[in-house]
């Protein structure tokens, strides 16, 4: 917590452990990750603020073969995805 913030109204977690949902008055009162672990912000990556949204989110069905497919790929495969579907946009435009 940062030092605005001395308590918290109720407690993060239950008796079990699972973490309550978090309201903004709880994440305000948390502190930058630089302030309390600085070695590990020096490793995080970090993004800077995205400018306009360039993708939509959306829930799609695909066969399972495709996504281990391109799940097998490795990281980024969601990128690589979605460039196949733009390529065969500009192929079926030409062709319309």
């Amino acid at each position: 917590m940062n030092g605005n913030t001395t308590h918290v109204e109720k407690p993060l977690t239950d008796e079990g452990g699972e973490v309550r949902e978090l309201t903004a008055a709880d994440m305000a009162a948390f502190s930058p990750l630089a302030d309390v672990l600085p070695e590990l912000a020096k490793i995080v990556p970090r993004r800077g603020k995205q400018k306009a949204p360039t993708k939509e989110r959306i829930t799609i069905r695909l066969s399972s073969d495709v996504v281990e497919y391109f799940r097998d790929s490795g990281e980024g495969w969601q990128t690589r995805l979605d460039e196949v579907l733009k390529a065969y946009i500009a192929e079926h435009r030409r062709a319309a």
